[in-house]
């Protein structure tokens, strides 16, 4: 469907930040192909993210016998085109690769030939051989691209795919039928090729598009003409309609309005999504997503599933959709949804059931990957953020090739029985045995208060080492800001600004951390400041705002994540930053020591309420973290230091001279403590305070 400006509505191109790395290359082909590959990979209308591969043929001396020999540098299995470098390629030998034609065991033996593969490397390093090696090594073409753009998918996904292929190219593109990828589609590509003298590419049916040239330029050109030809076809042929009518009471809710009906769906969402296995989400309310099921055809289409392998190995065969208008009650809607669920976990386990062969591997999980709800968007889940985000993108794509294909013709994906061939492949199946051990903390979702400096900035760190997504709340934006680009970005944290002693901004960045990552698992009660006064000199303003901040602040903070936390139903963790000052008496300590001795036992209140919710609540109780701290920074180092005699800069080590291991207690530890209780070590225990104070004895716990 055209767009105002004229434009067919597939994924605007941006500019990338990548910087070209093909000056690194040690081959001028390899240069090209790098080059050619980081432009081609970084506009999503070429091709999705780690979808495609290219290739690029060369001659270089042989070590051992000195003569010239042909090569093929190929990205590997797992790599992305835009973020490609030298080390993501694999690099063959093109006589020992075209010499496996001569022991080709046939098609029903094809997966055999990934192995071969590896008889067929030069050199040392490199990365893994891809399914797609055959179609490169094969294709007699120097250069070689396979890319999974949405105009071409809409072509290769329409009912009459090799028709509009002929009309859309007049004889420069041909047609290659469905076929699974391996050594097989090699050799059909190749005997395509051979027989259409003429064709710079193909479409391959219900996958994407090949293209091919003498040189880098020449096949980056073609590739890129073969889908901007596929672009202004769909525009010119199109009809104004794809997906129907609207549906009346369908239409997106104002923009304020969704994002408020997504925050308080998406902890019930990601409960339902993580009954396998634990998974992090994405929210998107992006147009196409919005206008597609706004629309009276979505029903039906999405029933029909994902179309091309690398959407569906990410999104499932078909997500879960929710069939009530966004104007409907939430209690109503939190009630389908769970029934939804329970329907889609039974028609996947029948789709396993219908396909599976005794050598299948087994059921990955029945809980679907894409959860889509008109008028408010679409929740996509993965083991972390960045595969939850890919995940959506590529259910976007998706749209995008329905939309085109039933502009010209009707979307016709491949058979349900090859989506299963693909989704449970061996090949692909050894590919998750090869990934890395999950970290401790991976798929749990922390928010830090007061995250911005000292403690609570080293708790962030901590927990995104161990694998968490962290909101980085803060009193100060830069700050928080600050933290979160050290930390890696919003695939790692997100900041928020907070003051927890605003109900409404509490609420507000739970919000925030509910859309970034879909729900909240543990939550880090470290926001504070520290007023240290005399009795007499201690007003009622210092009491009011010390209590105000860490007893008040603390318990709302809390509140707010008990909530979330039991809408879920995955359980969870609070921990508390109390102090040593909990338990024990120093002088002119009254404000903050009594705020903190609140803090402390609302660890016992909250553990014994939340228990029955599979929610565990601990304490930490430092002494002395002097270094890096906001709190000493900000005047309370040089109080401290008053009342004990002696200069600020000698406060750290005067804390450590009184303890019984003679340490500083520096941030870092404290940020040991919440990961020892948090890190799945502890898992029976709850109402407990930890000392992380280098022994101070008047403060044993008794």
């Amino acid at each position: 469907m055209p767009t105002s400006s004229g434009t067919f509505p597939f994924p605007t191109p941006h500019t990338s930040t990548l910087k070209d790395r093909s000056h690194m290359a040690t081959h001028p082909e390899v240069a090209a192909l790098l080059g050619r590959a980081h432009r081609l990979g970084s506009d999503p209308r070429n091709t999705n993210y780690a979808g495609g591969n290219a290739s690029a043929k060369g001659t270089v001396t042989d070590p051992v016998t000195g003569s010239d020999t042909e090569l093929m540098w190929v990205k590997g299995s797992g790599g992305d085109l835009g973020t490609l470098t030298e080390d993501g390629l694999a690099v063959l030998r093109l006589d020992r690769l075209r010499a496996l034609k001569d022991v080709y065991p046939g098609v029903e033996r094809e997966d055999e030939m990934v192995a071969a593969f590896d008889y067929c490397l030069h050199g040392k390093g490199g990365a893994a051989p891809s399914i797609d090696t055959a179609m490169h090594g094969l294709v007699d073409a120097p250069h070689v691209d396979h890319l999974h753009p949405d105009s071409g998918i809409a072509l290769a996904c329409a009912a009459d795919g090799e028709k509009l292929t002929a009309e859309c190219y007049g004889g420069k593109a041909a047609w290659v039928p469905w076929r699974r990828p391996g050594f097989q589609l090699g050799l059909d590509i190749a005997a395509i090729k051979e027989a259409n003298p003429d064709a710079v590419g193909v479409v391959l049916g219900g996958h994407g598009i090949t293209a091919w040239g003498a040189s880098a330029e020449e096949c980056e050109t073609n590739a890129l003409w073969m889908i901007r030809t596929a672009e202004a076809f769909l525009i010119e042929h199109g009809r104004k309609q794809p997906f129907g009518s609207p549906l009346e009471g369908y239409a997106a809710l104002d923009e304020e309005r969704r994002r408020d009906r997504a925050a308080l769906l998406a902890p019930v969402i990601r409960g339902l999504a993580s009954q396998d296995r634990p998974q992090v989400g994405h929210f998107t309310d992006s147009e196409a997503v919005l206008d597609f099921l706004a629309h009276d055809q979505h029903p039906r289409l999405t029933a029909l599933g994902t179309s091309c392998p690398d959407h569906f190995l990410r999104t499932k065969v078909r997500p879960l959709v929710l069939d009530l208008p966004p104007t409907a009650p939430l209690e109503d809607a939190v009630a389908r949804l769970k029934a939804l669920h329970v329907e889609y976990r039974e028609e996947y386990a029948a789709y396993y059931e219908r396909h599976a062969t005794p050598d299948s591997p087994a059921m990955r999980g029945a809980d679907p990957a894409i959860v889509l709800v008109p008028g408010v968007g679409m929740f996509s889940f993965g083991k972390d953020k960045q595969t939850a985000r890919v995940a959506g993108e590529f259910y976007v794509n998706a749209i995008n090739v329905m939309r085109g294909a039933e502009a010209v013709s009707s979307y016709a994906p491949i058979e349900e029985s090859e989506k299963f061939r693909i989704e449970y492949w061996e090949l692909e199946e050894a590919k998750l045995r090869r990934m890395p051990k999950p970290k401790p903390l991976a798929t749990r979702v922390a928010l830090v208060t007061g995250a911005g400096s000292g403690i609570g900035k080293a708790i962030a760190h901590r927990l995104v080492a161990e694998g968490a997504c962290v909101v980085v709340a803060d009193l100060n934006g830069e700050n928080a800001s600050a933290v979160v680009a050290e930390l890696g970005g919003a695939d790692k944290a997100v900041a928020v600004t907070v003051d927890v002693t605003s109900e409404e901004r509490i609420s507000a960045a739970f919000r925030e951390a509910v859309l970034a990552f879909g729900g909240v698992d543990l939550v880090v009660n470290n926001a504070g400041i520290s007023i240290s006064k005399p009795l007499l000199e201690t007003t009622a303003r210092d009491w009011d705002l010390q209590h105000d901040i860490m007893a008040r602040g603390s318990f709302l903070v809390s509140r707010e994540a008990a909530s979330v936390m039991i809408e879920q139903g995955l359980g969870g963790d609070i921990v508390y930053i109390a102090s040593k000052n909990a338990v024990f008496a120093g002088p002119n300590n009254i404000a903050y020591s009594a705020t903190k001795a609140d803090q402390a036992h609302q660890v016992r209140l909250l553990a014994a309420e939340l228990g029955e919710h599979g929610i565990r609540v601990n304490g930490v109780n430092p002494d002395g973290v002097v270094r890096g701290s906001g709190i000493f920074a900000a005047g309370w180092g040089a109080q401290r230091a008053a009342t004990y005699g002696i200069e600020e800069d000698e406060l750290g080590e005067f804390y450590a001279q009184r303890t019984l291991l003679k340490r500083e207690v520096l941030p870092e530890h404290v940020a040991g403590a919440v990961f020892a209780l948090t890190g799945g070590d502890l898992t029976h225990t709850t109402g407990l305070h930890v000392p992380v104070d280098a022994g101070v004895a008047a403060a044993f716990l008794r």
